[in-house]
């Protein structure tokens, strides 16, 4: 699977950027899979905070979690990351160590509930602006499907707007792959 490769990067970038007792924010929860390595890697006195527009997305992550023992350490949203700033709490921000993006759609969900690129931009601004010095942002990004390709423009677009002295930006994408294979979009916010 071509994804799988960019996943495993995008925790390893976490991974660097996380301790146990810091704070991070999955932005789009989906089945939860990115929101149980975050909380896993926050330990038990660390926090998360998930969103998300589906109530079944939301389900299948507290499922996911509960089944792993870490529930009581994540907070799950029912609401679009384009308003992640109102949703963390205010001695979070300047804190969060790692905030994780996942575009498109849910994976066995209802294909025609994807992100778009106004609500996705607004979320990244937002997720920059939580971030902690040294914190890390990572976005998976799909073109693959009708609104993935404008969303991929727009999301590219702003990465490379960002200002260099604030902002380290990473593109990891396959060369070689067919039919739209998604790209990782890597940020670290630099220490001022």
């Amino acid at each position: 699977m071509v994804i799988a490769p960019l996943l495993r990067y995008a925790r390893e970038l976490l991974s660097i950027a996380l301790s146990p007792g810091d704070v991070a924010v999955d932005a789009t929860v989906g089945n939860g899979h990115d929101t149980l390595f975050l909380a896993e890697r926050v330990g038990p006195t660390g926090r998360v905070i998930g969103f998300d527009v589906q109530e079944m997305a939301l389900e299948r992550a507290r499922e996911r979690l509960a089944d792993a023992g870490v529930l009581e350490r994540v907070e799950l949203r029912q609401m679009s990351h384009a308003l992640m700033s109102d949703g963390v709490p205010e001695d979070w921000r300047g804190r969060v160590k790692a905030v994780m993006f996942n575009l498109g759609y849910l994976p066995g969900g209802d294909r025609a509930v994807v992100t778009e690129s106004a609500s996705t931009l607004a979320a990244l601004q937002a997720g920059l602006d939580l971030l902690a010095p040294g914190g890390v942002m990572t976005v998976m990004i799909y073109s693959g499907h009708q609104a993935g390709k404008a969303e991929s423009s727009a999301v590219l677009a702003w990465a490379e707007s960002l200002e260099q002295t604030k902002v380290h930006v990473l593109l990891h994408r396959f060369l070689n792959q067919k039919n739209d294979p998604p790209v990782l979009l890597a940020l670290e916010k630099r220490e001022f």
